[in-house]
């Protein structure tokens, strides 16, 4: 991967992270998948408090990233589900509400992934 790729997918990373974060997502994970696995470089997991708020982080993402020109690829479990996950190639973004984020667990079974404490300085 070029350096110029790395760049953009970190830029991914960091305006998605804003977007979760603006529309009052909790527990925002990044873990740093890319040596472990080639379906993509970076997790993203957050929850939400209720099923509304799943389907508004998942909206304001993808309209953010949409402005940033950043295309998703697929989104997974919208309409009521405790789990949308949302497809940047690269970047894959999963939004739980609670008690699906502690039953899936995602950070346990990618917990060979390096976690990443501050976006800003990817």
């Amino acid at each position: 991967m070029s350096e110029r790729e790395e760049l953009k997918i970190k830029e991914l990373v960091k305006a998605a992270y804003r977007a979760l974060d603006e529309k009052k997502a909790s527990d925002i994970s990044v873990i740093d998948i890319s040596g472990l696995s080639v379906l993509a470089d970076y997790f993203m997991v957050a929850s939400a408090d209720n099923l509304r708020q799943t389907a508004a982080l998942a909206d304001n993402v993808e309209e953010k990233l949409e402005k940033a020109g950043f295309h998703c690829r697929q989104i997974e479990g919208r309409a009521g589900a405790g789990w949308i996950l949302m497809d940047y190639n690269d970047v894959i973004i999963h939004i739980f509400d609670k008690e699906n984020r502690l039953f899936y667990d995602i950070e346990r079974i990618w917990s060979d992934g390096k976690k990443i404490l501050d976006v800003e300085e990817l």
